[in-house]
């Protein structure tokens, strides 16, 4: 399996839980006290570093630290947009489009060479 394709795959899936460790105690633990959300929240983001920590290593044999950051922004958005809209229940705004033009943008100046 090529290095991008690894690295992506790893950075998509510890983005997933990152952002329910983030976000998803502001649904499901909001009644409870700050410190168990903190903890809760830890214990998720657990598995995003058992993830991450492998894709920068896997990635930085052939990426750049810049285009592995980029990279990991792009995912970022492609996760957080779905989860506002169907997890969070957020409306579904023009913003995340222009959002995600702006980073395409980045990805254009990060990788071209």
């Amino acid at each position: 399996m090529p290095v991008i394709f690894r690295t992506l795959t790893l950075l998509t899936i510890s983005n997933i839980f990152m952002t329910f460790a983030w976000y998803a105690h502001l649904r499901n633990l909001n009644d409870r006290k700050w410190y168990i959300a903190a903890l809760a929240s830890w214990g998720i983001a657990l598995f995003e570093y058992l993830l991450q920590v492998p894709a920068n290593r896997i990635g930085y044999t052939e990426l750049t630290l810049p285009q592995l950051k980029i990279m990991q922004e792009i995912i970022t958005l492609a996760v957080f947009a779905p989860f506002a809209v169907l997890y969070m229940e957020q409306p579904l705004k023009w913003d995340y489009l222009w959002a995600g033009c702006c980073l395409m943008g980045a990805v254009y100046f990060i990788f071209r060479s």
